[in-house]
């Protein structure tokens, strides 16, 4: 007997002697081991990512994997007009499978060194009507990939193709291949049936409900998860006979700790020793979406209600229905549609080519399926008024709106539920169907199941599609630009119950060269949790932006929680920076403390002085902690969600944080975001990230204050001082503008306000920038109407036209008016301005 089942499965050899004497069985699969065990297990022992370059007419190898990845390579870059197999997949959009005859007719894009038994198969990588890349896949048989192996691979690429979806944007995508996997959920193992002993990854430890920490390498523990009707089916595969070698497919259910049942599809492999005997099974194990069309009707259903009590949104129950009718019963065609206010929205259809269904849907057709009403389709009215199945024999005259559907036969199921219709589901056959009694209760059985999960269904879209729209409403929609720094962030919902959550982060401009960074978390997961969330971010802002010290802003903002007498506590970490210096004050109130990355590779958690949470004692002080960052520093501030879970300890944690952060690459925060967060898998909290990199200002400001004297030649000493300012920065071109600026601004202070004035000057660039400031919060006000009996009211008028631009803003000490003037290029043949000699301004 050939041994081509051990090479195609490449798994390491399990021993009995390996066994611990404990009785202990070895630990889960590392990740990379077990991604390559999957592969190779579908016929790949090469598999390569090719992406579209921008801007370029070629695609660009970006990551490879497998057991023959250090043996045989693939080119770095191909040609979208060559004649490699990936060029021709991507330029025709279908798949393309070699076997190693048809291979070596292509002069490039195959393996190298060349070997006579290297098949190939080039799958093209396309998400939402884009081209993305290609994924290139090597075998080692002669006979190229099985059937079973193709549909693998191109479910494989579907998920690579999402993945690069979803980071599309990013200058360099991150590698896909081992996300992919982990997004298909596919587990493997290696079974030794003499020992009992099994080797099994993380995936699938998880897919039947164990822990790493709970596995002890026996097959009878991931045994005892399986239900007792499909033990005898898994019995066959644990103990093997010597005539059943070779491979082996069969389907069981599982019953996980949360009483939850699942329904999995089991791949696997005996493999010989030198004996012929059984020496090993090898497989993977998926959770399956397949249901074999020889399972008896009731299995069917049993199957049926586990797949949609798994289903939550629209999408899933329209997959399911798909799986659970198509296959099973020989259709050629399915469409299902929710029934919303007399119409019928299409939710799925299978095929999805626009070729397949009448040529009236092709004339709706968009982006997105076509919808209908009710009234433009009357078999399908009929059949909602009525509520029961029509079964149309081939050969019957339907509406144009049919036409083409079911040839053979059409299916017009009702989806009835709380005694209305939720939707509607059409089975199409080409060739003539005859609908046996069975088949008549199955599909009524089917159509009540489906049309309570289509309801459910959509009160979870509703639900989802409304906490989204709070939680986006309540977080940034963009950060802001600074001057001399990076800042992103990223906010990921938790993946149960109602996906909002009182994560929250601010990047708040104070001035052009200060910046405060918030993150906070507010206690529980619900729509209360965000309002307040909301609430608590809009009030650290407003405190920030009245240029109150960190301190005076956390203070007031926690008085404003205990004041709402809400049982929710909430916890932040505030941060303000001087992009100028450096100099970072962070306060911290009961939050996780900061990270940095220095700029030699190192990392730090930020020992920041903590107090209580927000909204537990209005006495509370929080005290504030300075650090000084470098140019090239990273600084990050994270919620607990990315760093504690269930089975992860906060310590371990921050750990894993650090690591990955000091293995990042700084120059692109936002890929170090991304790097960060990982695959977050089925999270247990919600996520905010809030990164920082700090690279210092490239034109430092100069700056020159003046307190000013309540004298009455108090303006004239204000215009002294800005002279001679000027003049030190010789920029003595814009002298009679800021001259003016200054006069009308302080002389305005001085009549209307009382208490200290003080005049800044700021010179950054190309301009300068004149702020007054004075202990009353009221704005300065222009006067509506200015005649020529008007005593005042021109001032702020001419500040106004002498200025680029001109405003004013409230501070913690009352407000501050502020003129900016542009400084133009010095002109060498102009003589200076006259203003110079009058002596009133000279010192």
């Amino acid at each position: 007997m050939p041994h081509d089942g051990s090479a195609r499965a490449g798994v390491a050899q399990l021993r009995a002697s390996d066994a611990d004497p404990a009785g202990i069985g070895p630990p889960p699969v590392p990740e990379g081991a077990a991604s390559v065990r999957v592969l190779t297990f579908a016929g790949a022992a090469l598999a390569a990512v090719y992406v579209l370059g921008a801007g370029t007419d070629e695609l660009r190898l970006v990551e490879t994997t497998g057991r023959a990845a250090a043996e045989c390579g693939l080119p770095e870059r191909l040609s979208l007009s060559g004649g490699s197999p990936a060029a021709q997949a991507f330029r025709t959009d279908r798949p393309l499978w070699l076997n190693p005859t048809a291979l070596a007719s292509f002069s490039e894009g195959g393996p190298t060194p060349p070997r006579a038994q290297t098949s190939l198969g080039a799958l093209p990588l396309r998400a939402e009507g884009r081209r993305l890349g290609c994924l290139v896949v090597v075998g080692t048989c002669a006979d190229g990939f099985e059937p079973e192996q193709q549909r693998f691979l191109e479910g494989y690429a579907d998920a690579i193709a999402g993945l690069l979806q979803s980071a599309a944007g990013g200058t360099t995508p991150s590698p896909p291949l081992g996300p992919a996997l982990r997004r298909l959920r596919v587990g493997s193992f290696a079974l030794v049936p003499d020992t009992g002993l099994v080797e099994a990854d993380e995936t699938l430890l998880e897919l039947v409900g164990i822990t790493p920490d709970e596995f002890d390498g026996k097959a009878d523990t991931l045994l005892a998860h399986t239900l007792p009707e499909d033990m005898h089916a898994l019995m066959s595969v644990l103990e093997p006979s010597a005539h059943v070698l070779g491979g082996r497919l069969l389907e069981f259910r599982v019953r996980r700790p949360t009483g939850e049942m699942r329904w999995l599809s089991l791949s696997c492999r005996v493999i010989a020793g030198a004996d012929d005997r059984p020496d090993q099974v090898v497989g993977m194990v998926t959770a399956t979406s397949v249901l074999p069309r020889s399972t008896d009707d009731v299995s069917r259903i049993q199957w049926l209600t586990a797949a949609l009590d798994d289903a939550a949104t629209v999408a899933d129950v329209s997959q399911v229905v798909v799986t659970a009718l198509r296959e099973p019963l020989g259709a050629d065609r399915v469409a299902l549609a929710e029934l919303q206010d007399d119409r019928l929205m299409v939710t799925v259809l299978d095929p999805p080519e626009p070729a397949a269904w009448p040529e009236a849907w092709r004339s709706e057709w968009r982006s997105q399926w076509p919808d209908a009403p009710v009234s433009a389709l009357p078999t399908l009215r009929l059949a909602l008024r009525d509520g029961r199945m029509d079964l149309w024999p081939a050969g019957t005259a339907l509406e144009p709106g049919l036409s083409g559907i079911g040839p053979g036969g059409l299916a017009v199921l009702p989806l009835p539920a709380k005694g209305r219709p939720a939707g509607l589901c059409l089975i199409g056959w080409d060739r003539p169907h005859e609908f046996a009694p069975e088949e008549r209760s199955l599909l009524t059985a089917t159509a009540a199941l489906v049309g309570q999960a289509l309801k459910r269904a959509h009160a979870h879209d509703a639900e989802q599609e409304l906490a989204t729209m709070l939680q986006r409403s309540l977080l940034p929609r963009r950060l802001p630009e600074l001057s001399g720094g990076t800042a992103v962030a990223r906010y990921l919902p938790a993946r149960r119950g109602l996906q909002v959550g009182g994560d929250w982060y601010d990047v708040i401009a104070l001035s052009e060269d200060r910046v405060a960074l918030v993150i906070g978390d507010v206690q529980g997961h619900s729509a209360g949790a965000a309002t307040i969330m909301g609430q608590m971010r809009t009030a650290v802002r407003a405190y920030a932006v009245e240029g109150h010290p960190p301190d005076v802003v956390v203070s007031h903002a926690n008085r404003l929680l205990v004041g709402m007498e809400t049982d929710l506590f909430a916890t932040c970490c505030y941060a303000e920076l001087d992009m100028e210096q450096g100099n970072t004050l962070f306060v911290r109130a009961g939050h996780l403390a900061p990270l940095v990355r220095h700029p030699d590779g190192s990392t730090e958690e930020v020992q920041v002085e903590g107090s209580l949470p927000l909204g537990i004692s209005a006495e509370a002080e929080f005290p504030m902690t300075s650090v000084a960052l470098a140019p090239g520093s990273l600084l990050a501030l994270v919620t607990d969600g990315l760093v504690e879970a269930a089975d992860l300890p906060l310590d371990e944690g921050m750990q894993r944080t650090r690591a990955a952060l000091a293995a990042a690459d700084p120059s692109d925060p936002g890929q170090v975001a991304d790097e960060l967060l990982g695959d977050a898998g089925r999270r247990e909290d919600d996520v905010a990230l809030l990164l920082l990199r700090y690279d210092g200002m490239k034109t430092r400001p100069i700056r020159a204050g003046w307190a000013v004297w309540r004298l009455p030649d108090a303006v004239m000493h204000a215009r002294r001082f800005t002279a001679r300012t000027l003049r030190r920065w010789r920029i003595e071109q814009v002298a009679d503008a800021v001259l003016l600026v200054v006069s009308e601004l302080v002389t305005n202070a001085l009549v209307h306000t009382q208490g200290p004035v003080h005049v800044d000057l700021t010179l950054r660039g190309d301009r300068v920038r004149v702020c007054v400031s004075d202990s009353s919060p009221r704005a300065p006000a222009k006067p509506v109407i200015v005649d020529w009996e008007s005593t005042g009211g021109r001032g702020l008028m001419l500040v106004e036209a002498m200025s680029e631009s001109f405003g004013s803003m409230p501070v913690a000490s009352g407000k501050q008016v502020w003129s900016e003037i542009v400084v133009p290029p010095p002109d060498p043949d102009r003589p200076g301005p006259g203003l110079w000699a009058d002596q009133e301004d000279l010192p």
